[in-house]
Formats: C-alpha cells, sequence, structure tokens
C-alpha cells in the first residue's frame, strides 16, 4: 500500500498525516507527504507532534513527486488549494479530500495559536486512525 499526503507548502498538515501513518499503518506499507510548494517543516506542527510522542522533526518539505503520486493507492488532500493544483492521476489512485484549516494561518496569543494547531493534530490524528482502518 502507497499513500500520498499533499497540502499547500507540507510544512504543517500533510507532515502531521505522515506522522500519524507511520505510526497507525502496516510496517510495509509506504507512506509521504508532499506540496504543491515548498513552505518548510513548521516547527509548531513538529512541537504539537511530540506532544503526541510522534517525531516528525526530521521530515522535509517536499513538492509533489509525480512519478510517486501515480503509483500510488491513495492521494489525500488536507486543503481545497492541493486538491484544486493536484496533478491529473491515472485512475487506479484513489482519491480522498479532508477540508482542513490551515494552523499556520492562525493567529492570537501563543497560547491560541498552539491550540489551534493542537485542534488540527487531533483532527488529522482521527481521519488518518480511521482511514487506515477502513483501508487495512
Amino acid at each position: 500500500m502507497q499513500l500520498y499526503f499533499l497540502c499547500t507548502g507540507n510544512s504543517c498538515r500533510s507532515q502531521m498525516a505522515e506522522g500519524f501513518a507511520e505510526k497507525y499503518a502496516p510496517s510495509d506499507w509506504i507512506i509521504k507527504s508532499a506540496g504543491v510548494e515548498q513552505h518548510g517543516l513548521n516547527n509548531i506542527a513538529v512541537n504539537v507532534m511530540a506532544e503526541n510522542g510522534i517525531d516528525i522533526s526530521n521530515n522535509t518539505s517536499d513538492l509533489i513527486d509525480n512519478d510517486y503520486l501515480q503509483s500510488s493507492d491513495y492521494v489525500i488532500t488536507l486543503c481545497g488549494d492541493a486538491k484544486d493544483k493536484c496533478p491529473m492521476t491515472s485512475p487506479s489512485v484513489k482519491k480522498e479530500h479532508w477540508p482542513l484549516n490551515d494552523p499556520a494561518q492562525a493567529s492570537g496569543t501563543n497560547e491560541e495559536i498552539l491550540n489551534v494547531f493542537r485542534s488540527t493534530r487531533d483532527d488529522i490524528d482521527d481521519l488518518v486512525y480511521n482511514f487506515i482502518n477502513k483501508i487495512k
């Protein structure tokens, strides 16, 4: 099984999804994330994932790899921008769309921003857990 998580900058949502998929999926599954742009790994995303015992600190912000995209079993977009800009795939590639707000756009105090990231993290945790259990 090969999964590909896509969002705009591959800095937060898709990175979190990749981290949770690595946790929940069988060890022989291949899991990657990418973006339609490269924004760099978001440090707050790294920190809130560490709160859940998942280390994404060595992940990199990558652009969509068309060969990997075309050979994936599932492509999951985590924002409208990625869904709209995702290259065409062969009919064998199944697509899912999870319209999640970008926590990097949150404003307010540091604690308020952190809580937005935590909420997004928890939503992604549930989505990934349920998705993997549905398809395995």
